[in-house]
Parts: structure tokens; C-alpha cells; sequence
């Protein structure tokens, strides 16, 4: 791997960049905090080979949404679940717009 694949992986959403420490840091929050919604199944943090925690851009924007609910009072679980449905819908909505760009003449 050259040093120019190594800083091309730093763009990738779904490259797993960050530790633990660092993504708590990163969205103003406690690790337990990142353990709750893994455990709730909201994002699944890729394993270094030391076994540690490693999280990627997108999951981080997944967390801070998690945690942008939680801090306006709403219960962690329901927190994750409504996320998820947030995703879902985003999906489907892009799905259906390539949809019709495809089958308009």
C-alpha cells in the first residue's frame, strides 16, 4: 500500500478511521454513549485486530444524529430506531428518484 492509498482511504465514508476515544471526542460524547447505540444495533464498528473499536464518517454522522435525539430527551432506544428509519427512508427516496430518472423518456 503507497502513503497516496493510505490518505485516499481517509475520504472514504465507510472507512474505519476512528478509534473509540477519538469518536467520542469527535461528537462531544461518552464512549458508553457509542456502546449504547452499537449495542441498540444502530452502527456495528469494525474490530481492529487488537479487538478495538473502530468507527468510520458515516457511522459518526449516524451517532451524532442518535445523539442530537437523546440530548432533546428521547429515550436511546427510541433514539435508534427512529434513525434507522431516517436511513431507510433516505434510501428509498433515492431508489425512487433513480427509478423515475430511468423509466422517463
Amino acid at each position: 500500500m503507497t502513503a497516496d492509498d493510505s490518505f485516499s482511504r481517509l475520504e472514504d465514508d465507510d472507512y474505519p478511521a476512528y478509534t473509540m476515544g477519538r469518536a467520542a471526542e469527535m461528537l462531544g460524547t461518552t464512549q458508553g454513549f457509542l456502546r449504547a447505540i452499537g449495542e441498540a444495533r444502530l452502527i456495528t464498528p469494525l474490530r481492529s485486530t487488537g479487538g478495538h473499536r473502530r468507527y468510520s464518517r458515516y457511522q459518526l454522522r449516524i451517532a451524532a444524529r442518535a445523539r442530537e435525539l437523546v440530548d432533546g430527551g428521547t429515550p436511546i432506544e427510541a433514539a435508534c430506531r427512529i434513525v434507522i428509519l431516517e436511513d431507510q427512508l433516505e434510501e428509498a427516496k433515492r431508489i425512487n428518484a433513480e427509478h423515475q430518472r430511468k423509466t422517463q423518456p
